[in-house]
């Protein structure tokens, strides 16, 4: 009887020891922000505008959704002496594509897109596609090896690019695109529909085969087709209802009311050392507050503010939630932020997501940690998400074509201040 009272003494023990939570992993230290280094940001900023490098810029840092750095520098509108504040309103271009990106998670999650799903489901002139090879004897054009897959466009890998390219060009702008809309991307002076414009699209050639490379182009212009296809909905109505409304984003729009048309901040131009106005229309100013209203542009055309795109970035860091209000499930927010293209984006460290470039190596995207993710505008808005560093960083200006390097020496001012 000991024996057996033994045993089942052990058997005991061992069962309690079973029955213990192991130990959690010791946390990775939080790098603390000194406030003095921050200094050296404003100091930056203040020096680029004081040498009429860029015409003036809103930055923004969060810390676990906390502003620990928000500045307002420099002329909105110039000419019209406007000052930049934090409501200033800018054009976001292709920062929208994450927020489409968003979209088509959304409706994955759903079950009504699916991501290896033939683009060809929802806009028929996708079923066969044509790709343009130049070779020895010119230009030839050969049918697609397979069809573009949802895939394909949220990693920018479908082989398409905004038409530019000389050996297409021509083809491209005889259908309203690549030359004739801006320089490529630009749909908002368009007096239809985007599926319209997509419909066209897809029966132009493109310039690698699917799954081969990675080509930026209207990628994200065609899931906005997709999404109002899928959902039944104008994107701008499936981006307000289901994402700017419900985390209280007032000011992300596609166009701006004619009365909060002060609100925007004028484009300008690098120009020999310094900067211009930009001319008015497609390479300028653009259509923001006067025009069709008709194309919502997914890879290019929302307006928004630094607090508003900060204030997105922080539901993606936090897993698809913000304030009680869960927009994406956190395993959607994953395949969005790490990278899914392998090396056709980069082979020197950095990946793309579903909407976003991922940092995979320390060091190759300047001081930011492995797990960050971010990209810009064309018209020089930019911004990271560093989940590590428990930061979200935002900086807008309105400088199209930008010739200076302030984007990457921003980044820098905004790490050196983190510290043991």
């Amino acid at each position: 009887m000991r024996r057996f009272s033994f045993l089942a003494a052990l058997l005991a023990a061992a069962a309690s020891s079973f029955a213990q939570p192991a130990p959690a992993p010791p946390k990775a230290a939080r790098p603390a922000i000194a406030p003095e280094r921050l200094t050296r940001l404003t100091q930056f900023l203040d020096r680029y505008v004081n040498e009429n490098r860029i015409p003036g810029a809103v930055a923004l840092v969060l810390r676990d959704g906390k502003p620990v750095y928000e500045q307002s520098f420099g002329w909105a509108d110039r000419e019209a002496g406007r000052k930049m504040t934090g409501d200033t309103l800018f054009r976001i271009a292709s920062q929208t594509k994450a927020i489409t990106s968003t979209a088509v998670m959304i409706l994955v999650e759903e079950g009504k897109i699916g991501i290896t799903e033939p683009v060809s489901h929802f806009i028929p002139s996708f079923d066969k596609t044509t790709v343009a090879v130049k070779d020895d004897n010119g230009i030839k054009f050969v049918p697609a090896k397979r069809r573009i897959t949802i895939h394909d466009l949220l990693t920018h890998t479908a082989g398409i690019s905004y038409g530019t390219e000389p050996y297409i060009a021509a083809m491209y702008e005889a259908k309203g695109l690549g030359p004739a809309a801006g320089n490529g991307w630009y749909t908002a002076d368009k007096d239809e529909p985007v599926c319209e414009t997509m419909e066209r699209l897809g029966t132009l050639p493109f310039v690698a085969q699917p799954g081969e490379a990675f080509v930026y182009g209207y990628n994200t212009d065609i899931l906005g087709c997709v999404v109002e296809k899928a959902s039944g909905m104008k994107l701008a109505d499936f981006v307000r209802t289901r994402i700017t409304q419900p985390l209280g984003l007032k000011d992300t729009r596609f166009y701006i009311p004619m009365e909060e048309r002060n609100r925007l901040a004028a484009v300008y131009a690098s120009d020999h050392g310094a900067y211009a106005r930009a001319p008015e229309g497609s390479k300028g100013q653009g259509h923001y507050v006067i025009g069709p209203r008709k194309s919502f542009a997914g890879g290019a055309g929302l307006t928004s503010t630094a607090h508003d795109y900060a204030r997105f970035l922080e539901m993606i860091r936090n897993g698809g939630a913000l304030d009680g209000v869960r927009i994406l499930g956190p395993r959607a927010v994953k395949l969005m932020t790490t990278n899914q293209s392998g090396a056709l984006h980069s082979k020197d460290g950095l990946g793309f997501g579903y909407g976003f470039e991922t940092v995979d190596r320390y060091g190759a995207s300047g001081m930011a940690a492995v797990g960050a993710f971010g990209w810009g505008g064309a018209y020089g808005t930019t911004y990271q998400v560093d989940p590590q560093s428990h930061l979200v960083v935002v900086f807008m200006m309105q400088l199209m074509p930008n010739a200076t390097d302030v984007q990457p020496k921003f980044m820098t001012s905004v790490y050196q201040a983190l510290v043991n």
